[in-house]
């Protein structure tokens, strides 16, 4: 018979869970009491030619983060302290949303109509992707609600207008962002390498005011040049592809390429927003399980949500 894995969450009691960290589970939205509520959603709008790749990321992150399930009220280091703690806000795990690979029409509405949910009943939305075609519908879900800066952590400017005819598909993600009337900024940190964009898609992307730091100028001049772009008291979307961070800590992803985010300077970026301005919504998408190497990829995508709830439960966002 073959022995369970040994990890350091046996000594403190963790256990096999079906939620991040073993948090509340909340599988019906309407009924949603809490300041934070994870929610995976496995895809939107993938292109025919991958199909669903990430559909199976939330299971494989929350299955990762199991192991640290009885370790929440522990001192967490990159937090200061607790993950959470009695004068914290609430948090709970909504499940999955059911998504079809085959009817991405549907797929668009039922994110726009789970997130709307979540954000009238005034919880802010963490989720857990899927591919990067995630985000539109949940963009879009903010409609009457305000004025918003789009934060993204990403290799690629996704500023496709199509792609093979697909106008909504994961390279088209900030062009229509950029759409939006209450899309006030949009920042995109960590751009490397080449991907889908043409000399003419980036140049659009400049036109719209799109404010790039590319991986070199974070190299240069560190993670505080994209925190100068974030205003105070403004109030943030972070959409965090997973390929913005370096391989050597998320190899997980179809994109793979030198140079990209350490661990910590991801993590400074997003605390440095709480900081000074409102997270509103969060998203991590483009974690492809197939591809992680002895769980690593899924880890660091796991501490990254942890750090991002921890510090919405402390009121950062």
């Amino acid at each position: 018979m073959a022995q369970k894995e040994r990890d350091i969450g046996m000594m403190y009691g963790s256990r096999d869970t079906a939620t991040f960290l073993g948090l509340p589970s909340c599988p019906d939205l309407k009924s949603l009491d809490a300041g934070i509520a994870i929610l995976g959603i496995g895809c939107a709008t993938p292109y025919a030619s991958v199909g669903a790749y990430c559909a199976d990321a939330p299971a494989a992150i929350r299955a990762t983060m199991a192991r640290y399930s009885a370790m929440a009220s522990h001192y967490d280091f990159d937090l200061e302290g607790p993950l959470l703690g009695p004068s914290h806000k609430s948090v709970v795990d909504c499940g999955d949303l059911d998504v079809d690979e085959a009817d991405a029409a549907a797929n668009r509405r039922n994110i726009k109509a789970a997130i709307s949910t979540v954000l009238d009943r005034g919880a802010v939305p963490v989720v857990i992707g899927g591919d990067d075609s995630v985000p539109i519908p949940m963009f879009q879900a903010f409609e009457g609600r305000g004025r918003y800066t789009i934060l993204q952590l990403d290799a690629h400017i996704d500023f496709r207008d199509e792609v093979d005819g697909e106008h909504l598909g994961l390279s088209s993600t900030m062009r229509r962002a950029s759409e939006l009337p209450f899309i006030e900024s949009i920042i995109a940190v960590g751009q490397r390498n080449v991907g889908s964009a043409r000399p003419a898609d980036y140049e659009e992307a400049l036109a719209r005011g799109v404010k790039f730091i590319s991986g070199r100028e974070i190299q240069a001049k560190g993670i505080g040049r994209a925190l100068d772009f974030i205003l105070p008291g403004s109030n943030v979307l972070i959409t965090f592809d997973c390929d913005a961070l370096d391989p050597s800590i998320m190899p997980s992803v179809m994109g793979r390429a030198p140079g990209g985010l350490s661990y910590w300077q991801a993590i400074e970026l997003i605390s440095g927003v709480a900081e000074r301005a409102r997270i509103a919504a969060f998203d991590l998408v483009e974690f492809m399980p197939s591809r992680d190497v002895s769980g690593m990829g899924a880890l660091t995508a796991g501490r990254i949500l942890a750090n991002v709830i921890g510090l919405l439960a402390r009121d950062g966002g």
